[in-house]
């Protein structure tokens, strides 16, 4: 793994495979490995970046709230750094907010769109669920977040059956730097970009998993149903993180679509 100074801050990112590029961004409070699987999968192919995104991981972690044009930004920056013109871009939850405004800001850098297990708007009833888990993050650092975020990125068959995956999710969770963690659910609490999804017209692809609480199916059809031309596939028994709950179904989803 490398380091790049884009956009004011450190980004820690990495390489490998061959063929065309495609960029990989994460959920909050993980980092890069959690594509470990997809990039094994897309990498006889393509070009797989991926990267952590600021406040996570090995990338430098700002205080303060964060904003979307920021993180977008941090990833035009690291495409411009590594001489990358044109990419697919893969996100999941918060990264499929960043490929939203990525879409709506640099659209001539991408090829193709995957928006996973994400939401194009944080209705205001939820305002005060995001308060709590900043506060919470704020007064016991993001280990006090573990158990809740679990139970809403699995579902209980899953964590019952994979242990070992689950405590190392769950360290990822914990190793969040709370700094990170409240800069980028800032972000998140302030979402409300679905009236500007008409103008994408990136070919792109909604990935939602059936059993998914944090951003269910619903929300993935409002993007889907507002971005000309987008294709829905809802993953079963699937929650949040679908890549890792069921990585056969959500590789052959992706690596479909993105060789056209």
């Amino acid at each position: 793994m490398k380091t790049v100074n884009v956009n004011g801050i450190n980004v820690r990112y990495q390489v490998e495979g061959s063929g065309p590029w495609v960029t990989l961004s994460h959920s909050l409070s993980c980092d890069l490995t959690m594509w470990d699987e997809l990039a094994v999968a897309l990498a006889p192919t393509f070009t797989v970046l991926r990267y952590d995104t600021r406040g996570h991981g090995g990338s430098s972690v700002p205080e303060g709230t964060y904003s979307f044009a920021q993180l977008t930004a941090d990833v035009t920056g690291l495409l411009e750094a590594l001489k990358v013109e044109r990419t697919h871009f893969v996100g999941l939850s918060m990264g499929g907010m960043i490929g939203q405004h990525l879409a709506l800001a640099a659209a001539q850098r991408l090829d193709r769109l995957v928006i996973a297990n994400s939401t194009s708007r944080i209705p205001p009833e939820a305002g005060p669920l995001w308060d709590e888990r900043i506060a919470i993050a704020r007064g016991q650092g993001c280990a006090g977040l573990v158990e809740g975020t679990l139970g809403r990125w699995f579902t209980p068959g899953f964590r019952a059956a994979q242990p070992a995956e689950m405590a190392r999710i769950g360290q990822l969770i914990a190793a969040t730097p709370p700094a990170g963690y409240i800069g980028c659910a800032g972000a998140i609490r302030a979402l409300d970009i679905t009236a500007q999804l008409g103008a994408i017209r990136v070919p792109t692809l909604i990935i939602a998993g059936a059993d998914d609480p944090g951003t269910p199916p619903a929300m993935s059809e409002v993007i889907a149903k507002t971005i000309p031309g987008a294709r829905l596939e809802i993953i079963p028994s699937a929650s949040h993180l679908s890549c890792i709950e069921q990585p056969q179904t959500f590789h052959r989803l992706v690596a479909t679509f993105l060789k056209g």
